[in-house]
């Protein structure tokens, strides 16, 4: 037999021989019994449980660590594949990956759901039940998060060589209760019992570098003119998880990293009986990889982000060049062999970093370095406000990374003379571009970094990105039309729909086969059948499906009793203003009053069902979470309504509630004030389950509009241009509550305390800030035009038959807001890296 050959530079034995050699993988089995079997040698060998000690945890750790075991067997060819072939890859950094629950995700794309099913059931197990008892990892707040995690699937599905960073925070998004109406944060200690899935490898940490100052070494021969001295340290510890692609043999990386002291353990400190000095390095250093997004409200809030994202971009480049140079001696093929894509400003420090790595550490010239940075990175925006793009003052950055903020000043500099050359005596054009806000504290402007330092930067929503250029960045634009493109958000129908919803996809499959799964465009041929009476009728059983899946899920999870024969109006999404919860709130308020005073007749039974988490410190967010509770409180209890009316709020929207309740919508509310919504993707999650939108142009809106007709939707309210001619124009409020009877009816009651169950004056704040605080969102003047909407909601509602061949043709034009198109175009446009088939024919 011939022996394995050996890798130079890694020492690591690497198999090239046809022969079969000790280092050659085998493959475990994927039947049944192999299954079953496997369940029971993790619940012996590595939980050191046995039948009548295991728990429900156990079980899940047990079916968890054997689909891993199938997963590495994939995860380690992949990555020899990767290494052998020397390939460029995509690194993608995100500071928020909102993975949920990983096991039947994992085993679908294993295709392992039947012999899971049977091998639990062999062992007097519930593989449902299993699967569900998974904790969520909650490691992103919202829709960044999830669609990070959505292209970390397409990715593999569609078998790009990608990786991706992060951070293993401790903490995940905060657990949400509801006490009284009101919400209260609680950790979501979402690692408490283990996470199965990573593998750490502390034999790759990295030294990460704050604090200090830089030291210029004088001379022309010296190899580190510049350098970054007396620095505090801290080390990045990365956790690996496998991450699969579907129906294929590819297994991709998330790398996500945790602080660790440099220092463990002060022993003089101990000695002396300071046992709080002698841990204080530990505490201090592991912070930063703690909790998901602290508070910034404050200077040490603002300093820990800043901390959170130099330590995970610095962590992951170094590692990307160690992975880069295990193969190339020079840099001359850098970004020929690494596409480096931002998701949004978090990580665009990696900017002045890998300028660091390269001129200070690796001896680049300056030039040299920036062409390399400039066509590694490229940058993708999430937000049209303004008050949203990252900023940090100078002091702080000036001490926390001083070497940084050098190369930004130069950075800054030579890109200013580049504008002045461009565009000579435009004085105003320069204080608006450059990267640095003059005021009372000089801000250093991130998004400007980020899109002077790449090549491509991208919108998510052909709206959004047409708005970037024609306001937010059009200095930018008019420099680099070229630079600047859109690519539209997508969703994995895997977990979306696959997943999350089996009776639809299920009769989704008996109607038009299976490819649709990876290939969503195959849903176009739903259309045809849209209104067969055949079909209709099993639309609506599947639907009637999902809404008992999710009425027993939400019994069992909040005590609270949903009909399922009401119209399920669902808006579930981070709490904020713009998103306009607050809209639909005073919607339900004049529902309620014509119900009750029997203005409108023979009303459509609805179960109005809000759900999502407000920033800690987002005081009028909070309120609204009130304010919300306080009119299911009084809508709930009301005899003359109740039969007619239901409003429930969802507590702790999550990954895991949002798989059931999607499948279960009828009607999804995507109704944030035009111009303001990127692009959305919880309303491509309910449009591709059969929900219909009411919703106002804006964000994917639009596009979905295009696709599916707006016939099949429900649109109202202003369009972009309108917002902004009315605040030309000057818009006034009160106009709009002396024109409109339900609108003022629901204010007066607000005015009057109708809802502030013993708490006089508790929502007066919302009062005010519609009608005396310039009603920024426009509730007001889109109250009418939503009003009427809703009313042709409940009509259309009461002809089923339309309702759900609407409900089809939707479903049927979903095929555009897949994922694995985004992330197609992302390759075709802006990485070029290459598809990579992992052969596993001769293992």
């Amino acid at each position: 037999m011939n022996k394995a050959k050996v890798d130079p530079k890694s020492k690591n034995p690497i198999h090239h021989s046809t022969e079969e050699s000790p280092w050659s993988i085998h493959f475990k089995g994927m039947k049944e019994k192999d299954i079953w079997r496997g369940f029971l040698n993790n619940l012996e060998y590595n939980i050191a449980k046995d039948e009548y000690t295991l728990t429900q945890h156990d079980q899940f750790l047990s079916l968890a660590y054997t689909i891993r075991e199938r997963l590495i067997e994939r995860w380690i060819l992949t990555q020899q594949t990767y290494h052998k072939q020397n390939v460029k890859r995509l690194y993608y950094l995100s500071l928020e990956f909102l993975l949920g629950r990983l096991l039947a995700d994992n085993v679908l794309n294993l295709d392992l759901n039947e012999e899971c099913t049977k091998a639990m059931k062999k062992l007097g197990l519930d593989y449902e039940q299993i699967r569900d008892s998974e904790p969520d990892a909650g490691l992103g707040n919202g829709g960044l998060g999830r669609l990070a995690a959505c292209f970390l699937d397409s990715m593999a599905t569609l078998e790009l060589p990608a990786i991706g960073y992060g951070i293993r925070y401790e903490f995940g998004i905060f657990k949400q209760q509801i006490q009284n109406g009101a919400q209260r944060e609680l950790p979501e200690e979402w690692l408490q019992f283990g996470n199965p899935w990573e593998i750490e490898r502390p034999e790759y940490r990295i030294a990460i570098k704050f604090y200090g100052k830089t030291h210029r070494t004088a001379g022309p021969t010296s190899k580190n003119p510049t350098q970054w001295v007396d620095t505090d340290t801290v080390l990045a510890i990365p956790y690996d998880t496998p991450v699969p692609g579907f129906h294929n043999n590819t297994v991709n990386t998330l790398r996500l990293w945790a602080s660790r002291s440099a220092l463990e353990f002060n022993l003089d400190n101990f000695n002396s009986g300071d046992y709080i000095g002698a841990c204080h390095s530990k505490m201090m250093s592991e912070n930063i990889s703690k909790v998901l997004y602290p508070n910034d409200s404050n200077h040490s809030g603002k300093e820990l982000r800043l901390k959170q994202q130099h330590f995970f971009t610095s962590a992951s480049l170094q590692d990307i060049i160690r992975r880069y140079r295990a193969h190339n001696e020079t840099f001359a093929e850098f970004s020929e062999k690494v596409a480096i894509q931002l998701n949004d400003t978090h990580p665009a420090i990696s900017i002045a970093e890998l300028m660091r790595l390269l001129v200070d550490e690796h001896n680049l010239g300056w030039d040299e370095a920036w062409d390399i940075v400039r066509k590694t990175f490229a940058y993708t925006n999430h937000t049209l406000m303004p008050e949203a793009l990252e900023k940090w003052s100078v002091s702080l950055m000036t001490n926390l990374l001083p070497r940084h903020m050098e190369i930004i000043y130069e950075i800054n500099k030579d890109f200013l003379d580049e504008v002045i050359r461009r565009f000579p005596g435009d004085t105003d054009r320069l204080r608006r571009m450059s990267f640095i806000e003059e005021g009372p504290e000089p801000q250093v402007r991130m998004a400007h970094l980020a899109i002077v330092g790449s090549h491509s930067v991208n919108g998510v929503a052909a709206l959004h990105t047409e708005l970037l250029i024609s306001g937010l960045f059009k200095d930018f634009c008019d420099m680099w039309p070229t630079r600047f493109n859109n690519k539209t958000n997508g969703i994995t129908p895997r977990r979306w729909l696959y997943k999350a919803n089996p009776a639809l996809s299920t009769l989704i499959t008996t109607t038009v086969g299976g490819e649709w799964v990876s290939d969503l465009g195959k849903l176009s041929t739903l259309a045809p059948h849209a209104s067969d009476p055949s079909l209709q009728k099993q639309w609506q059983m599947a639907k009637v499906s999902a809404k008992k899946s999710f009425a027993l899920k939400l019994k069992e999870w909040q005590g609270v009793d949903v009909p399922i024969d009401f119209l399920y109006d669902v808006q579930v999404k981070r709490i904020h203003e713009y998103k306009r919860q607050l809209l639909n709130a005073l919607h339900v308020i004049s529902l309620y009053n014509g119900i009750r005073s029997g203005k409108i007749v023979n009303p459509v039974p609805r179960v109005v069902l809000f759900g999502g988490k407000a920033a800690p410190g987002y005081y009028m967010a909070k309120l609204i979470i009130k304010f919300i509770n306080n009119i299911a409180e009084i809508v709930n209890h009301d005899k003359k309504t109740s039969d007619a009316l239901r409003v429930h709020f969802l507590g702790n929207y999550r990954v895991s509630l949002a798989e059931y309740v999607i499948p279960a919508a009828d009607l999804s509310e995507q109704i944030s004030t035009a111009g303001t919504e990127a692009s959305g993707t919880g309303n491509m999650k309910f449009a591709l389950n059969g929900a219909l939108t009411i919703g106002t142009m804006d964000g994917a809106n639009i596009e979905i509009s295009e696709e599916v007709g707006e016939e099949n939707m429900f649109i109202f309210g202003l369009r972009t241009n309108e917002v902004e001619n009315l605040r030309r124009s000057g818009y006034h409020p009160w106009n709009y509550y002396r024109q409109c009877e339900e609108l003022r009816q629901v204010m007066d009651m607000i005015r009057g305390g109708y809802f502030d169950l013993d708490q006089p004056g508790l929502f007066m704040p919302l009062y005010n800030t519609l009608l005396d605080g310039g009603d920024r969102y426009m509730i007001m003047a889109d109250f009418a035009s939503y009003l009427e909407c809703q009313n042709k909601v409940s009509q259309t509602y009461k002809d089923q038959a339309l309702w759900t061949s609407m409900a089809i043709k939707n479903v049927a034009n979903m095929g555009k807001f897949s994922s694995d198109r985004t992330i197609a175009e992302y390759n075709r446009d802006i990485w070029h890296v290459p598809q990579v088939k992992i052969d596993i024919s001769n293992r």
